[in-house]
């Protein structure tokens, strides 16, 4: 990771939670407000998204805006009262990260201060937005359906590893959308006629508990469920699922390339720089009402072969053909 691209604010908010810098140290720069649900060092990449997609609009942090970064560390819980103190700032602006939590916790907190979110599932469903071509309120977006591709992940591990008698899932429950997801993928996986266990964790030391106890009796694969707090920890992830031999399917191209065996979903990072390009647009006087939400549609399979080899699998040469990605 390229630690050395964090700006010196945000170096601070790694080392001491969120760091309160006075507005008036900002002169006349506009602020944004970044509401994080997990940790910044594993968003690093979101972020640099994020700031390319400022300076396409002709903002370049530092220089001619600042942001104020309140980070939740996967305590879901804090994320209202993080919310609550940026609108307290009179930010220009929200961007959330993090899927539906910050998103949400922004819209109670305000319905003036423009918000810019990332979600991985129906914003509309979760009444941030009227519609997606008229948000109709302060807040848009952009959706990357980490959540709705839940029966395709289910689908791609099958055929994987079809002789597989039980499928693990390990998902957060204190993540909003978690165990709605986890029943989907749980009905998936039951009507291919596959055993299934949930594993709940909330912590890290709650992920290694969990990849303990499979260990005692190791499923024929796994499905990672979305969550932020386990993107934040996708190293620790990887590396506890190599260390068990259980393959495991993951939301994005950053779990494979941190290791993990296979993933599908939309970039992520893409998301962040459109989200950048939104915040600039408002900065210039754009109003969320007149900014569609945006959908990603394109969705990548990224396998990774050296890890494959690792776990002593043959990929199917099916899966193969539709990989858009291979790391060997």
């Amino acid at each position: 990771m390229q630690f050395d691209r964090l700006k010196r604010r945000e170096f601070i908010t790694l080392l001491g939670g969120a760091a309160a810098w006075p507005l008036a140290a900002h002169a006349q720069q506009p602020v944004i407000g970044w509401l994080g649900a997990a940790s910044p060092s594993g968003y690093v990449p979101y972020l640099t998204a994020f700031r390319q997609g400022l300076d396409q609009t002709g903002y370049i942090e530092g220089r001619n805006v600042a942001i104020e970064y309140r980070w939740a560390e996967g305590q879901y819980e804090r994320v209202p009262a993080l919310a609550a103190d940026l609108v307290h700032r009179q930010v220009a602006a929200i961007a959330t990260s993090g899927g539906e939590n910050p998103a949400l916790a922004a819209k109670a907190a305000t319905a003036t201060i423009p918000i810019v979110f990332v979600v991985g599932s129906d914003p509309v469903k979760m009444r941030l937005v009227a519609s997606l071509a008229r948000p109709g309120g302060n807040a848009t977006g952009v959706n990357i359906f980490t959540l709705e591709l839940v029966e395709k992940r289910v689908g791609l591990l099958l055929d994987l590893i079809p002789t597989a008698l039980s499928i693990a899932i390990l998902v957060n429950p204190d993540f909003m959308p978690a165990m709605a997801n986890a029943k989907d993928a749980e009905a998936a996986i039951r009507g291919a006629g596959k055993q299934v266990v949930i594993y709940n964790a909330r912590s890290e030391s709650e992920i290694a508990s969990a990849f303990t106890t499979m260990a005692q009796s190791p499923p024929g694969a796994l499905l990672v469920g979305a969550d932020p707090f386990f993107n934040s920890r996708r190293t620790q992830i990887v590396a506890w699922a190599l260390r068990h031999a259980i393959p495991a399917i993951y939301e994005s191209r950053e779990f494979a390339q941190a290791g993990g065996l296979i993933s599908y979903g939309t970039s992520v990072p893409e998301a962040y720089r459109q989200q950048g390009i939104y915040v600039g647009r408002i900065l210039k006087g754009e109003k969320p009402i007149d900014l569609p939400v945006m959908q990603l549609t394109k969705f990548e399979l990224v396998i990774n072969l050296t890890t494959a080899k690792v776990l002593g699998l043959t990929i199917p040469p099916g899966i193969l053909a539709i990989a858009d990605e291979i790391i060997e």
